[in-house]
């Protein structure tokens, strides 16, 4: 009870201590270098994501032209057997109705295999270039003595944004 006796002597060892604490935080704040960095950004606008968006889509090219290729056979089967199915017989309907399921069946069967490829490629790209995004995150630092670099944030001041210094980076 004798240490709460004296409010004023605890308001003042609490405003001591703050004051002590705020100004160790400013002379840390002024040694201390923080910046930013949007790896969306980079993933989107790069010259390299840009290349190599275009080689994935040159790559996947041919499966895509052939996936189209077995849905518009199907379609074309699944019209035919619409009109031609007032007319057959319930064996010969049987028939085309297992065909066309097992087209379909096909043509999803690709069309996922495709997608999960297209997917799994993309990934790989994606990676490549966060990798050679990355060293040159580590290089501006080091050259800049940047303290921290971080990649998320729901807020950044523009001043410590080195996305574009990264941007540039990666188009030489």
């Amino acid at each position: 009870m004798s240490h709460i006796s004296n409010p004023s002597k605890l308001v003042r060892h609490f405003l001591l201590g703050a004051a002590s604490l705020f100004a160790f935080a400013q002379v840390q704040a002024q040694d201390f270098k923080v910046a930013f960095f949007n790896g969306q950004r980079v993933l989107d606008e790069s010259v390299p994501a840009k290349i190599a968006s275009s080689r994935i889509e040159q790559e996947f090219s041919k499966r895509k032209k052939d996936l189209d290729d077995v849905n518009d056979r199907f379609r074309t089967a699944y019209r035919k057997y619409e009109k031609d199915a007032p007319t057959l017989s319930e064996g010969e309907r049987l028939r085309r109705q297992r065909e066309l399921a097992e087209m379909d069946q096909d043509f999803n069967r690709k069309q996922r295999i495709y997608n999960e490829d297209l997917a799994q490629r993309r990934q790989e790209e994606a990676i490549a270039l966060g990798e050679r995004a990355l060293k040159i995150v580590r290089q501006i630092a080091e050259a800049e003595k940047i303290d921290i670099v971080l990649q998320d944030a729901s807020y950044v001041n523009p001043r410590i944004d080195i996305t574009d210094k990264v941007l540039k980076a990666l188009s030489k």
